[in-house]
């Protein structure tokens, strides 16, 4: 059975997932890691959500306001022995009930192209391709989605 626990960027589980996250991007995401590093600090994140297997932190997820009617969802991580059991589409419907909850009307996210499960998962959960926002606008590695909520 999947927990998930609505918290901030002071817990420790998260905190741990998202260096194992880290790890993984640079190796993906190669030389274009410190780019991307740059807007993904944790600190400003208030809107945390990590999942549970029999008491383990086993995923990660997070949004922040990017406009007045939508959120960015941030930091979505699963570690890989849980890939594929339903982890990240319970994180991702969790971050936007609670976006929901706010009042906020979408969700927008950037992932990189070499990341293919990971579009895979987006568009499997409803996010539309959308032309790139903010920082990734010229970035060819980058590509952006939205769902309105």
């Amino acid at each position: 059975m999947i927990k998930l626990i609505r918290t901030n960027y002071d817990n420790k589980d998260f905190v741990n997932l998202v260096k194992l996250l880290n790890a993984y991007l640079k190796v993906v995401d190669g030389d274009d890691h410190e780019f991307y590093d740059q807007y993904n600090n944790i600190d400003i994140l208030k809107n945390i959500i990590v999942a549970y297997v029999d008491n383990k932190p086993v995923g990660c997820g997070a949004f922040k306001k990017h406009a007045e009617n939508e959120v960015e969802i941030k930091r979505m991580f699963t570690l890989p022995e849980t890939r594929g059991q339903g982890v990240a589409s319970k994180i991702l419907k969790g971050l936007e009930d609670w976006s929901k909850e706010l009042n906020f009307e979408a969700c927008i996210l950037e992932t990189g192209k070499r990341q293919i499960e990971a579009i895979q998962f987006y568009k499997k959960n409803g996010y539309m391709v959308i032309p790139n926002y903010g920082q990734y606008k010229d970035v060819t590695n980058s590509i952006c989605f939205k769902k309105v909520l």
